[in-house]
């Protein structure tokens, strides 16, 4: 069954936390799917993707790149996964109907946006209540994840 993942975000923006996990993706050998709320926000993710560090980058793509299924990270603002990804990233407060075809789903959330906290316990409850195991991450003050739930 898929693991859901909830990272709640206060120390370190997404575009600072995104590339690390990504990187950790690919490691392990998996593709990747990321879901953002607008095609805008997916070109500045594709942007901090390239640039996130001056020693390397992350290879992705996204509709405007074409070629899905040779890309191993894939940027959206749909609920496609063109690349058959095997984690879902879920941003800025994005969701899909069914995440059962992943290992894993990972939301990410804004801890300083209210709303967004908001989102993310009405997507922690919804995951829940379909019956998927589901862990809680906060980010310690030595900028470690510390499992909270």
């Amino acid at each position: 069954m898929t693991e859901v993942l909830f990272y709640h975000l206060e120390r370190q923006p997404l575009e600072r936390v995104l590339p690390t996990l990504l990187e950790k993706t690919l490691e392990r050998g998996w593709r990747a799917v990321v879901q953002a709320a607008s095609e805008e926000r997916i070109e500045a993710l594709s942007t901090a993707l390239w640039t996130y560090r001056d020693d390397s980058f992350l290879p992705h793509g996204a509709a405007r790149d074409g070629n899905a299924a040779l890309q191993p990270v894939w940027l959206t603002a749909e609920a496609d996964n063109p690349n058959g990804a095997n984690i879902r990233f879920l941003v800025d407060g994005s969701d899909t109907d069914d995440i059962s075809g992943y290992d894993r789903a990972v939301y990410l959330f804004d801890g300083h946006d209210g709303d967004a906290v908001a989102r993310a316990r009405e997507q922690w409850k919804a995951a829940r209540a379909k019956g998927y195991e589901v862990t809680y991450w906060q980010q310690a003050q030595t900028g470690r994840w510390e499992r909270k739930a």
